[in-house]
């Protein structure tokens, strides 16, 4: 990951020493969001950059004692829409049919799985990696919405914020996110076998 320079002339040692340590706590935060967004090494460091930049140019707006993060993210996806876009891989696309139809604990019952078993199964074993791997697949706007709630932990109303869109847009593609999410998960699941020790027991 690069290192942020400041952009453009020396800014005053205070604004600078003041920036540097409000932002700099969260740099591996920012660069995983770019990562996640851009699925590119080298986009996702131009990214990080543009919103450090954009971040430093707006500094003083920032109200201390205020969520850093989820401002500095708001940057990012604001970045992110508002040219970044153009020059980055073009988002990905998917049908919602097959995710609006797909349950967990559907696909339980017809494997014949206990559903207390499912998240030992399905999660627990199946390791973080694999987790984050499976994020990366999801369209871009399903894969922030889960990335900020599931992996930073944000808010619903904090990623309202960040991605500048109603609460009610925020929990349909959290949702639609997680079903995508839940189906590749349970595909892989099968397909490494790791569901073979979870059924249940049948006596004659």
């Amino acid at each position: 990951m690069s290192t942020y320079t400041s952009p453009g002339s020396s800014p005053a040692p205070a604004d600078g020493d003041a920036f540097t340590a409000e932002v700099a706590p969260h740099l591996h935060l920012l660069y995983r969001a770019a990562l996640r967004l851009t699925q590119e090494e080298q986009a996702a460091e131009d990214l990080l950059q543009d919103t450090l930049e954009r971040a430093f140019l707006n500094f003083g707006r920032f109200e201390p004692g205020t969520n850093i993060r989820a401002w500095l993210l708001r940057i990012m996806t604001n970045v992110r829409i508002s040219g970044f876009r153009r020059v980055a891989r073009r988002p990905q696309t998917s049908s919602l049919d097959a995710v609006e139809d797909f349950s967990m604990y559907r696909a339980v019952r017809l494997e014949g799985i206990a559903p207390l078993d499912v998240e030992a199964a399905v999660l627990n074993r199946i390791g973080e990696q694999t987790v984050l791997a499976a994020i990366d697949t999801l369209p871009e706007d399903f894969r922030m919405a889960v990335v900020l709630a599931d992996v930073e932990g944000f808010s619903y109303k904090e990623m309202a914020s960040i991605l500048d869109i109603p609460m009610g847009t925020v929990t349909s593609r959290l949702y639609r996110g997680r079903k995508q999410l839940q189906r590749t998960l349970w595909e892989h699941a099968r397909e490494a076998g790791i569901l073979a020790g979870a059924h249940k027991s049948r006596t004659a």
